[in-house]
């Protein structure tokens, strides 16, 4: 019986570790599966859990208001030690690059366990953006044992970084299986109101999130600026539906700047099925996050970047997405050459999806039965 602990903090991981843990559930007689949240985000992470039906065996529960990394880092290593004591799992997998990912797998290695890393290999080459997250997804790379890459790009990152050839499996990315799985679920009411034109029949809906933190301060203010923008020039072709993170120094500055704007529509975050029933819905997704990069290139929405760089180059290679860093003008620029040249936009609608084919977590979890 081959003994697997799945670790992980946030909405993120759990996206994309969800489809693992069900197919691991698909072998009761060869494994153990065993589940620990750290819960470094708390609702957020609960949603997906509902979602994948996933009921955790550990919650370290570790979610303070505003958490510095430091914080977090420092309760996950105390809080996760006497659970892998106990547990003594042959593998620990951990997805992506939080601070969770790097800490656990760091405490795996303290307790002689393996570290199997989802998501493995994805780099930008500039250890500040984005913060702390490249160092993090490094970290993992240097301590696991096993690296389960989702492109070949990825698989390149880690030989150029000297890990052995036979420790690498390219899988794709299981966050494809879980928007397969996902989008075919009915679509909910809140979604449908969400999405619903205002006033034209024929308006057309931007996703946005921002929530990084080296978009903290004035790249923040230049990215609602340009939302500002953007509906002024297509008032009453063009809505925007920005779901706010909730850490002060995203919610007050974008409620500040953009609360009273016709045609935006502010709110809380939304729960992860809602949130992709609604990109599905959208023309345009504008974003800083990491996984909405893969999810809209799954579904065949173009989206502008609001990085410097990216640690999913392939997409922007295939024309899936543009980078338009957080520079005013050039965010309105680009997507103004969306709404308004409809050969440019399917170009990047229909754009090779090099992230996957929804089968990673089978791979993942036949190379442990493997082993």
């Amino acid at each position: 019986m081959l003994k697997v602990l799945t670790v992980f903090g946030t909405r993120p991981e759990a996206v994309k570790l969800g489809p693992v843990i069900r197919e691991l559930e698909r072998h009761p007689s060869r494994i153990s599966s065993r589940v620990c949240v750290t819960a470094q985000h708390r609702d957020m992470l609960d949603q997906v859990l509902r979602i994948f039906g996933i009921r955790p065996d550990f919650d370290l529960d570790v979610m303070q208001d505003n958490q510095t990394p430091t914080q977090v880092a420092s309760t996950v290593l105390a809080r996760l030690e006497p659970v892998l004591q106990a547990e003594r799992p042959d593998w620990v997998l951990v997805q992506g690059d939080t601070t969770t990912v790097a800490v656990a797998a760091l405490a795996a290695f303290y307790a002689r366990c393996r570290v199997g890393h989802v998501e493995a290999g994805l780099r930008t080459g500039d250890r500040w953006q984005p913060f702390p997250e490249e160092i993090n997804r490094r970290v993992a790379g240097v301590i696991a044992d096993r690296h389960f890459a989702p492109t070949a790009r990825a698989r390149d990152n880690l030989l150029r970084e000297d890990v052995p050839a036979d420790c690498i499996l390219v899988t794709g990315n299981p966050g494809i299986d879980a928007l397969r799985w996902i989008t075919a679920q009915p679509e909910s009411a809140q979604v449908r109101d969400l999405a619903a034109p205002l006033g034209a029949p024929e308006a057309r809906t931007i996703l946005v999130t921002a929530h990084r933190r080296e978009n903290f301060g004035e790249p923040l203010r230049n990215i609602c600026l340009a939302l500002r923008d953007l509906v002024e020039r297509y008032a009453g072709s063009v809505r925007i539906v920005y779901p706010v993170h909730r850490n002060p120094n995203v919610w007050g500055p974008v409620h500040d700047l953009l609360g009273d704007v016709r045609n935006i529509t502010l709110r809380p975050p939304l729960d992860y099925l809602s949130n992709l029933q609604l990109m599905k819905r959208s023309y345009l997704v504008v974003t800083d996050s990491g996984g909405i990069q893969e999810e809209a290139t799954g579904l065949g929405v173009p989206a502008l970047v609001l990085r410097e760089v990216t640690e999913r180059p392939e997409g922007v290679e295939t024309g899936a997405l543009r980078i338009v860093g957080t520079d005013r003008s050039r965010i309105v620029s680009e997507a103004s050459r969306l709404l308004d040249d409809r050969a440019a936009y399917e170009r990047m609608a229909r754009a090779e999806n090099p992230f996957g084919d929804g089968h990673a977590a089978e791979r993942i979890v036949a190379s442990l039965l493997a082993d």
